[in-house]
């Protein structure tokens, strides 16, 4: 492998310029003079992917990342696989997703297991597999090596919530509680075990906690949350701290592996760990148990009929909040499609489109046989093209001096440089093809004589 080539494309991404590092990755393992070792494609391949991952190109990525997996001399597969499933989630296929996230667990070498099972738990939690979820997570908040166990055990309290083990989730969340989080975070967390204390009937630890998470006066609840807020509060105000719901003393409860304790743990700070390696990251949506209690039925049997009535006006108050915002929210967008549906049409007629001229221009200098099949004009015979590519140099640097641009037409001027130091100036036309745009004459063009 050409080391000089790979250290530079490793300097453009540590710099972040990933499109350069792309190319010198790519060029790297194109190397017919310095083809890469056993091992060193896979290597390749991984580094391919993020750069592909961080341009958001989730398809190639899962491609690159495939080609490192089958470099059987590569050691990284766990990473490899984590990437994987990083990148099928970006795409919301969660069952590939959760496929490769197993397999990167089940890498001995892979020494971030945690962030696989992170990316398990919020994948299963998008099919509905909440069990499956809250195992995952578990496994995330056992690992000596999580730097932020606390975020675990909060999603491990909303998978138990939605499995309808309110007393699981409020000793998940306690145990989080032990950690350093950031103060949104805590807020977070401090309303959802508000739920969990008020679907387990505890309303004066559900008002404590609800009011914790407000204090600081930055966070909102949602609206589920603000109903269980009611109805801890109704409850309390007339005089009952605890109501025993229906169901409770269930012996099938499994709490083990929750009692995380707090002796001679460190407190954590979050950190971004793969943002030093070079590695992409998988940011899923945050879960909050937003509806599975809205209406529990715990709290319908053993509320008082002012509590009841008190709970029904604060449900009809955040409906007609919901309808309200919804509308909104609903011209906003059309108002949103329609400009932006106006300034296509505006960019179309300016003589935009994608590619551009300066894409295809560029794929001209860069592999002119690759632009000889997909870049001209179809009604171009081969042999035409053919002669006028004859006097196009190899430049992937190639330089637009200029672009004339119509609604159907335009004209690019470029500069190449030719591997002796000299330059030679080109004139490109191009027609218009759909959005896009195809090359129609390659000809050699002189400033001096225009």
């Amino acid at each position: 492998m050409n080391t000089e080539l790979y250290n530079d494309a490793q300097n453009a991404y540590s710099s972040g310029e990933v499109a350069g590092a792309l190319d010198l990755f790519t060029r790297c393992l194109q190397d017919a003079e310095n083809p890469p070792a056993e091992g060193e494609s896979g290597l390749l391949y991984h580094r391919i992917g993020n750069c592909l991952m961080k341009l958001k190109d989730y398809d190639e990525a899962i491609h690159a990342y495939t080609q490192a997996t089958a470099d059987a001399s590569y050691e990284a597969i766990g990473q490899v696989n984590y990437n994987l499933g990083s990148a099928y989630a970006a795409l919301r296929d969660y069952e590939n997703a959760v496929k490769h996230f197993e397999i990167a667990v089940s890498d001995r070498n892979y020494d971030a297991p945690y962030k696989a099972y992170i990316g398990m738990g919020k994948a299963n939690l998008k099919l509905g597999n909440s069990a499956e979820a809250g195992s995952a997570f578990r496994a995330a908040a056992l690992d000596e090596a999580n730097p932020n166990p606390a975020n675990s055990l909060l999603n491990l309290g909303i998978c138990f919530m939605a499995l309808g083990r309110p007393a699981d989730a409020v000793q998940s969340y306690e145990s989080a509680l032990q950690f350093y989080m950031d103060a949104e975070t805590k807020n977070k967390l401090y309303a959802n075990l508000g739920q969990a204390y008020t679907a387990s009937g505890k309303m004066e630890k559900a008002v404590e906690a609800f009011e914790k998470a407000l204090a600081d006066k930055t966070y909102f609840l949602n609206d589920a949350a603000s109903v269980d807020y009611q109805t801890a509060v109704g409850a309390v105000a007339q005089g009952t701290a605890e109501i025993k719901p229906v169901g409770e003393g269930d012996s099938n409860a499994d709490t083990s592996g929750l009692d995380i304790t707090a002796d001679g743990a460190p407190l954590y700070h979050e950190t971004d760990m793969e943002a030093a390696a070079g590695d992409p990251h998988y940011f899923a949506d945050d879960y909050e148990a937003d509806d599975n209690y809205a209406n529990g039925g715990d709290r319908f049997f053993n509320a008082s009929d002012e509590e009841l009535e008190k709970w029904s006006r604060g449900v009809m108050k955040q409906d007609r909040k919901r309808r309200n915002v919804g509308l909104k929210i609903l011209v906003a967008i059309f108002v949103i499609l329609l400009l932006a549906a106006l300034a296509g049409v505006f960019a179309y007629t300016q003589g935009y489109g994608y590619p551009s001229q300066q894409t295809v221009v560029r794929s001209l200098f860069t592999d002119k046989n690759n632009a000889a099949h997909d870049s001209f004009a179809e009604e171009i015979d081969s042999a035409t093209v053919q002669t006028m590519l004859d006097p196009v140099v190899t430049d992937p640097n190639v330089q637009i001096d200029s672009v004339e641009r119509s609604m159907n037409t335009s004209v690019v001027y470029a500069t190449a440089s030719t591997p002796e130091g000299g330059q030679i100036h080109y004139r490109v036309s191009l027609t218009r093809d759909g959005l896009g745009w195809r090359m129609t004459n390659v000809e050699l063009y002189f400033p001096s004589q225009n």
